[in-house]
């Protein structure tokens, strides 16, 4: 069975996530851990968190994903920017465990012209701070398009992170279809190269879920600018080939398309359809 779902909003609570994930006919979801444009945290409401794990056993959910927001910047090099992406990243891990065996994704960041190695040492400093062993949540690096001074552009760079986090049991990695194709990773037409390679450098063992997100820019602009799918540079085909690819099909799927939830449906029903599954 296609394991896909959709970004979703949490302002109505777990519970309601989860009953609006079934509505559209998706078996997993994702949503932002917090206000994805500040740091403001609603407080936990233990039952709501326990009754969409109870939805969740109930229907088959693949893993739940939480996105941190966009204002962490763990390898700022403001270190009041960089103090508080630590303490917003460690109260959602804390957060995390009301919802006990699931994933959460966060952006490596931006260097802003510090070099990759310094940002990458800045983020990997954060992880060994924050992570504990007896957490049961797995964290993903997001693979990036490599916009500005972006750190994560590479499956080089995401593999160095990676190497230098000492819980590397807790990490993992999530790869946006749009952010790879737009970074210069052509899945369109070398779908099989690419995983190849990122096995190679990274290794896909370490890949957890993925972002299928179509493209409004065409390949290697380094832009990240997400299309519906089927309505952007990487096409309906090449999506469908991805989801059915047998390295691929069983992993989790989460739409980060600009769509309202009917738009959601009407993908993962198309989705669904070309599921060979």
């Amino acid at each position: 069975m296609l394991n896909i779902g959709c970004h979703l909003s949490a302002s109505k609570g777990y519970k309601a996530m989860g009953l609006t994930a079934l509505n559209i006919g998706a078996n997993t979801f994702q949503f932002f851990s917090r206000n994805p444009r500040g740091s403001k945290a609603k407080e936990m409401d233990p039952e709501d968190a326990k009754a969409l794990m109870e939805i969740a056993k109930d229907n088959n959910f693949a893993p739940i994903l939480a996105h941190a927001p966009y204002t962490l910047n763990a390898c700022s090099a403001d270190e009041s920017i960089r103090e508080f992406a630590m303490q917003v990243m460690e109260d959602d891990l804390r957060r995390m465990e009301y919802t006990p065996n699931n994933l959460y994704n966060f952006h490596p960041g931006s260097h802003v012209k510090q070099g990759v190695e310094a940002g990458i040492d800045y983020i990997v400093k954060m992880l060994n701070a924050i992570l504990k062993p007896d957490q049961s949540t797995t964290v993903l690096l997001e693979t990036m398009a490599g916009k500005g001074t972006e750190v994560g552009r590479s499956f080089e760079e995401i593999k160095q992170i990676l190497d230098g986090v000492k819980l590397s049991d807790k990490m993992g990695v999530c790869l946006d279809t749009c952010h790879i194709y737009d970074a210069g990773y052509d899945i369109v037409n070398n779908l099989d190269g690419v995983l190849d390679e990122f096995d190679r450098v990274i290794g896909l063992k370490r890949l957890k879920a993925i972002h299928l997100n179509d493209s409004k820019n065409p390949f290697s602009s380094h832009k990240d600018r997400h299309e519906k799918i089927g309505q952007g540079s990487l096409g309906k085909e090449a999506i469908f080939r991805i989801i059915n690819h047998p390295k691929l099909r069983n992993l989790p799927f989460y739409l980060e398309t600009p769509n309202e939830l009917p738009g959601y449906a009407g993908e993962i029903k198309m989705l669904r359809e070309a599921s060979n599954q």
